[in-house]
């Protein structure tokens, strides 16, 4: 049976009717579903009895509430991410720039020409439709960590560890050549490093004491699994952070001094967003309860990882680690599991 797709919704905030009528006649030609509000007000009302309207066009001089009003509420709330296309005229830079602050994404001067609209708007399709897939993304992250019975903040807790360490290093070393946004990226893609546990049967993955040398071995699989997925939908998509996220699943395990695995990489040959998450993902597990062990305190834990330095670590990884302890604390603190219930 054939599923029919849903038109994208935009919402056209716009107190001339004329205006209205051009705009609305030129996005049902490209097939949205239109909705239209001849103020702020009305918008508001509109945006909050329908979630799926993700597109606004707003006019920014209008009675009762403004286009700069409007796109500051629109921003302070926790409504998933609407794309707002500002309509202005060309002698209004400064009410633009105001409006770009604010968190609008584009701006289109009147009057308009359909071409150049549309194309303002596929700009918003193609970001809406990351963050779709980025979404689904993240929920294998989770099935993943439901089947491995780490049901806390666990991907919380590596995100937050993740983020500080790789800011961090953005500002201290350049030779990393990190920049804000891969930073970002690298925080935001670290939920998938364990994504090829999937493929590790029960038996091996809730296993209460040690693994035989066999079992070891198909556990180290769960890298390569993980990693051939997420390769694969970079080829497919060729979005940028999949490849990101490819990196981390598949390189995790692998240890500066080269005895790590899958393939045995050494130190710089490892990718620099592995290397990051290698080391929050251990500070989690030996301070997170397992089916195989108790939890160690934050002292042990920090024991072992500087004992990792050189070794298991990248030297200027644990070195940023020991410049904040004070805010990993914090974030090891916000996302404490709480204790099962008997």
């Amino acid at each position: 049976m054939e599923t029919r797709q849903k038109k994208p919704k935009i919402l056209i905030v716009e107190d001339d009717d004329s205006q209205r009528l051009l705009l609305s006649m030129a996005l049902e030609a490209e097939d949205f579903a239109v909705f239209m509000a001849e103020d702020g007000w009305h918008a508001l009302q509109l945006l909050e009895d329908d979630p799926e309207i993700r597109y606004v066009i707003t006019d920014l001089s209008m009675p009762k509430m403004d286009g700069l009003e409007l796109i500051r509420r629109i921003r302070g709330t926790e409504r998933r991410y609407t794309y707002i296309v500002v309509l202005t005229n060309q002698d209004n830079r400064d009410s633009v720039i105001r409006a770009l602050r604010l968190g609008a994404d584009d701006y289109v001067t009147k009057p308009f020409f359909q071409d150049e609209l549309i194309l303002r708007i596929t700009a918003g399709e193609r970001l809406l439709r990351l963050e779709s897939q980025e979404e689904l993304i993240l929920s294998m992250a989770k099935l993943a960590e439901y089947r491995s019975q780490e049901t806390g903040f666990h991907l919380e807790r590596v995100k937050g560890y993740t983020r500080l360490l790789a800011m961090d290093l953005q500002a201290e070393h350049p030779e990393l050549a990190l920049s804000v946004p891969l930073a970002d990226e690298i925080a935001r893609v670290s939920p998938l490093h364990d994504l090829g546990k999937v493929s590790v049967a029960d038996q091996i993955l809730h296993k209460p004491g040690p693994l035989t040398d066999e079992e070891f071995r198909l556990m180290q699989e769960h890298t390569v699994y993980g990693g051939s997925i997420l390769l694969e939908l970079y080829e497919k998509t060729r979005d940028p952070y999949l490849l990101v996220a490819y990196q981390v699943a598949m390189y995790h395990h692998e240890k500066w001094d080269g005895s790590g695995y899958p393939q045995g990489l050494r130190g710089d040959a490892i990718p620099v967003s592995a290397r990051i998450v290698a080391l929050a993902d251990v500070y989690d597990a030996v301070s997170s309860r397992r089916c195989y062990k108790d939890p160690v305190d934050h002292g042990r834990a920090r024991e072992i990882i500087l004992a990792g330095r050189g070794s298991h670590f990248d030297p200027r990884i644990v070195d940023s680690f020991v410049r904040q302890e004070t805010a990993w604390l914090a974030i090891r603190q916000e996302y404490a599991d709480r204790p099962k219930r008997t």
